[in-house]
């Protein structure tokens, strides 16, 4: 038994937990490298990430974040990516990305634990 809070961490521009769990919300790509940052040396349970965060920003510079981790062989220490994106060719990319450095990826396109809800983050 162990009283570590799980980490959750959410990278989207629009949308947030709708179950009210607990999560640090980055909303841009400069934000979501930014909470990697303060997890380097920490455990992340869950990385949800989706691939559009409006207008030009995409989550790549966030991908980028961990494929380097990864070949410089520090990886994150990640429970498990969910790509909740509802871009499929976006998603596909991403999961191929961070499959080769062996990160755990889970596609869940429209899962029902994120959604627009009011008062954003």
């Amino acid at each position: 038994m162990t009283d570590h809070e799980p980490a959750i961490v959410l990278v989207d521009d629009l949308r947030s937990f709708v179950d009210g769990r607990l999560a640090e919300v980055a909303r841009t790509s400069s934000a979501g490298v930014g909470l990697l940052g303060r997890h380097r040396s920490r455990r992340v349970d869950e990385l949800w990430l989706d691939h559009d965060l409006g207008g030009d920003d995409t989550i790549w510079p966030v991908v980028e974040v961990l494929e380097r981790a990864a070949f410089e062989g520090r990886p994150f220490d990640v429970g498990v990516v969910v790509i909740h994106s509802a871009n499929p060719a976006g998603a596909t990319k991403m999961a191929q990305a961070l499959r080769r450095w062996h990160y755990p990826v889970r596609i869940a396109p429209g899962d029902p634990a994120v959604g627009y809800v009011d008062g954003i983050d």
